[in-house]
């Protein structure tokens, strides 16, 4: 049986304030296996958010273990980090985070700029994952020309440029309405449905539905930890 994708152990994150450390996880196991479609969550305040950060290397624990791909990511340096986010993670926010002045497809191939990826390359991959999410019209347009669900659809094509083997999704749906907001989870299910770990964070309990498995999170740790019938996970 191949390691978890993800797994960890007695995660512990503790912030520095006026009053003293703030514990925002306090010895949080979990693991999480190739193919899983998982929700994150739980009220303000509650640690998911930061859970999510550490997931995605964005940010350290102060105590306990993080495995990624089999491999303890306590030990690695910045440089390390960043290299492991660009291959094997792909990011998508609440704020979409386009930049405004580059097309469509150049913000999607951004990551692989910084994968040191040849141009040409760069483009045609890039309007691949623009294809993939339903834009391959779009190619050529600047964010600003576009509606809201299609700007995430567009963040979503630049987290998938890297072939990466975990998406990790935070409040993806924040911004948009009902209707979009589906749009874009059964387009995660789809990619899920192509062996794609997602993880997404959410307080919605309908954006949480559309996952397998359910994690809620209370005041640093984990409360309820649920499972959906929806089919195995498949290896990565």
């Amino acid at each position: 049986m191949p390691p978890p994708l993800i797994r960890v152990a007695s995660l512990g994150k503790s912030y520095d304030t006026a009053a003293g450390p703030f514990p925002a996880l306090r010895g949080v196991d979990l693991s999480i296996e190739c193919g899983e479609f998982v929700a994150i969550m739980g009220h303000s305040g509650s640690g998911k958010s930061t859970f999510m950060n550490l997931l995605g290397c964005l940010d350290t624990p102060s105590s306990g273990d993080y495995f990624l791909l089999g491999r303890n990511i306590a030990g690695l340096g910045q440089d390390e980090l960043a290299a492991l986010r660009n291959r094997a993670i792909g990011f998508v926010f609440q704020g979409f985070n386009l930049l405004q002045r580059m097309t469509l497809a150049d913000n999607v191939a951004l990551p692989l700029v910084y994968a040191g990826v040849e141009r040409e390359q760069r483009r045609q991959r890039a309007r691949q994952e623009l294809a993939r999410v339903g834009l391959a019209d779009y190619a050529a347009s600047l964010p600003s020309r576009i509606s809201g669900g299609q700007q995430q659809r567009v963040a979503i094509a630049r987290a998938l440029v890297n072939s990466p083997q975990l998406i990790l999704a935070d409040e993806p749906t924040g911004n948009l309405d009902s209707h979009t907001s589906e749009d874009i989870m059964r387009l995660f299910t789809r990619l899920n449905a192509d062996g794609i770990t997602i993880v997404v964070v959410t307080h919605e309990a309908d954006i949480a539905a559309y996952a397998r498995r359910q994690v809620r999170f209370l005041d640093g740790l984990i409360v309820s930890d649920i499972a959906t019938p929806a089919g195995a996970a498949s290896a990565c």
